[in-house]
């Protein structure tokens, strides 16, 4: 079942970024339907999170699609090499999003073994951003999509992960965000080979 607009706006996105895990994101590219088990995210506080883009309520091209309601697509492109996918969340003017760090491989395995040219039982196929944008044909088109459509949509098809089962641990390659990138704010499954490293608990 396609996840509503409703989910998205809730305001706590320490939550939504661990609901997530378990929820299935979907792209319809050219027809071709992929879909991978998001297995890894991490939570962005927002004006207040120093890891965040819109960190001091730093609004630019780029950020505004962060303070728009929750239930949209957030793109960029990162060192100009590596798209990432993210979720907005919340209401309008509170810039909460979560990026998708992993996923694994569920649905048109072919065809996302041939945008990675690899086979999906290598880990690496989608394990961290990048390598999970591109295996579900992500770029800046994607950017601003309403996670309600038919491009890009998450679901929820019942699966689902105890606590126990998921790790909280400081988000990867922040260092410029000083304290905050000290917060346990990266989940994943543990035990999940998909997960990005480290995966070390």
């Amino acid at each position: 079942m396609k996840l509503q607009l409703s989910y998205y706006l809730n305001q706590d996105v320490l939550f939504l970024a661990q609901d997530l895990l378990g929820k299935v994101l979907f792209t319809q590219i050219d027809g071709e339907i992929t879909a991978g088990i998001i297995v890894e995210t991490e939570a962005y506080y927002g004006i207040e999170d120093k890891a965040s883009h819109a960190y001091g309520d730093r609004r630019t091209n780029r950020t505004e699609i962060m303070y728009s309601e929750g239930g949209v697509s957030y793109v960029y492109l990162c060192y100009g090499i590596h798209y990432m996918i993210n979720v907005v969340t919340s209401v309008q003017n509170e810039p909460h999003a979560i990026l998708i760090r992993a996923i694994e491989p569920l649905e048109g395995k072919d065809v996302i073994e041939r945008r990675r040219n690899m086979s999906v039982t290598k880990p690496s196929i989608s394990s961290g951003p990048g390598s999970a944008a591109k295996a579900l044909g992500i770029n800046i088109s994607l950017n601003k999509k309403d996670l309600t459509g038919n491009e890009i949509w998450i679901e929820d098809q019942g699966i689902r992960y105890n606590l126990e089962d998921i790790a909280a641990v400081p988000r990867v390659g922040i260092a410029y965000a000083q304290e905050h990138a000290l917060l346990p704010w990266r989940f994943f499954v543990k035990g999940n080979k998909y997960v990005s490293k480290p995966n070390k608990i």
